[in-house]
């Protein structure tokens, strides 16, 4: 977007396009981009809450995230009033390379944070065997916003088909390339969200999923 204003952008798994300042508006974006938006910032409030729904003793939660991915700013406030409310204390943990990973778990561990949220971006997915790997190691209970997290290994996740939204993107392109214009094509929501749970890992951790959480699980790892 900084290298054109006129070449039309389609975006596929934006996390937050009008809080970033991306578009104008979902309904309205006004300028060259447009797609699917996976509404991360409100994502995470939905990702704390089953979060402690799982572990309701839990009063302290590190929130591990990419410095340098511009939806940590607007996803961490969201997690912060989020936490207020459910009255756990979130401890940030900011790393930017696979090297941080390690030493983030040891900070996580030595301040006795009772699980491990992660924010989602192409970092954390990308990492997904390593990051599963780590917080099993350090016995931490772990909440992810991508499915592939928790087929790795992780403990949970709650986000959209994300695949499901790579091919709603292509629609844009037709639609696109036959004459209309980004400006004027509203951004689309995902229609579909899944709760993901990993019970090898809860197993493993020793942690009893409530059974009003799993009648609500779309998909169960034994």
């Amino acid at each position: 977007m900084a290298a054109t204003k006129t070449v039309p952008i389609v975006f596929s798994t934006h996390g937050d396009p009008v809080g970033i300042g991306h578009v104008a508006s979902l309904a309205r974006p006004g300028g060259n981009a447009t797609g699917l938006t996976t509404l991360l910032t409100e994502l995470v409030a939905k990702e704390l809450e089953a979060f402690k729904e799982a572990l309701p003793q839990a009063t302290r939660v590190g929130v591990l995230f990419a410095s340098t991915t511009p939806l940590r700013v607007p996803a961490l406030a969201t997690a912060k009033t989020t936490a207020h409310h459910l009255g756990v204390e979130l401890r940030e943990v900011p790393v930017s390379v696979e090297d941080d990973f390690q030493g983030g778990f040891a900070k996580m561990t030595h301040e006795g944070v009772d699980g491990c949220m992660v924010l989602s971006s192409p970092l954390m997915i990308s990492r997904r065997e390593l990051l599963a790997e780590l917080a099993l190691r350090h016995r931490l209970p772990s909440m992810f916003g991508a499915k592939e997290n928790v087929l790795a290994g992780g403990l949970m996740s709650y986000a959209p088909d994300a695949l499901d939204l790579n091919r709603r993107a292509a629609t844009y392109v037709h639609r696109i390339l036959r004459g209309a214009k980004p400006a004027d094509l509203p951004v689309e929501q995902p229609s579909r969200y899944e709760l993901v749970i990993n019970l090898k890992t809860a197993t493993v951790l020793g942690i009893a999923i409530p059974p009003t959480l799993l009648a609500r699980t779309d998909e169960v790892i034994e």
